[in-house]
């Protein structure tokens, strides 16, 4: 399987480093992977609209090109990524805004929104959010997951959220990571 690992976290050295490391460490030797280190590649989130950067462009943009083959060639998809004032951060909104285009990600029709893309995907979010609020919070896990990803054809998507993190002690982290590596030993 070829399984494409969307990663956005700017320290190298964060909790979210050890879960890449750990889903990395866990997959399936026989699975092809790649990584896309938003923050490490210095992608550029700001998405232009003037005279020289067009809406309809943005299936051919040079600087995406990389990355819409790395979108097409996956069957899994990998998202990690911190929830920050209830959003997912700028980095990653970006590369969804400039990559999961129309006309590239999905089209628009008469009933709503057609997707291009195929496979399934495993969003992993972490954040401080007690536990016992996270049903009822904006999280955009779960927006990347209803609006974003199954509206481009890519299902089913599974979510983890590791909630609590500043708070938790090494011993809970290691038994997220674990709980992480459990899953990514399914895939």
């Amino acid at each position: 399987m070829n399984c494409l690992i969307v990663y956005a976290h700017p320290n190298p050295k964060s909790f979210n480093a050890a879960v890449l490391k750990t889903v990395t460490d866990n997959l399936s030797a026989t699975h092809t992977v790649q990584l896309i280190d938003l923050y490490a590649d210095h992608f550029d989130p700001v998405l232009r609209f003037d005279d020289d950067h067009k809406r309809r462009d943005l299936t051919s943009d040079p600087a995406t090109k990389r990355y819409r083959d790395l979108v097409t060639w996956a069957d899994q998809f990998i998202f990690i990524f911190p929830i920050w004032w209830s959003g997912m951060p700028a980095m990653m909104k970006g590369f969804i805004d400039r990559v999961f285009v129309a006309g590239f990600a999905y089209h628009n029709t008469n009933t709503g929104l057609k997707g291009h893309l195929n496979g399934k995907a495993w969003i992993i979010t972490t954040h401080n959010t007690p536990a016992f609020i996270t049903p009822f919070a904006q999280d955009y896990g779960k927006v990347l997951k209803g609006q974003i990803l199954k509206s481009c054809g890519i299902r089913p998507v599974k979510i983890s959220q590791l909630t609590g993190i500043e708070k938790n002690s090494d011993q809970e982290r290691q038994k997220k990571l674990a709980m992480i590596a459990q899953t990514a030993k399914t895939i």
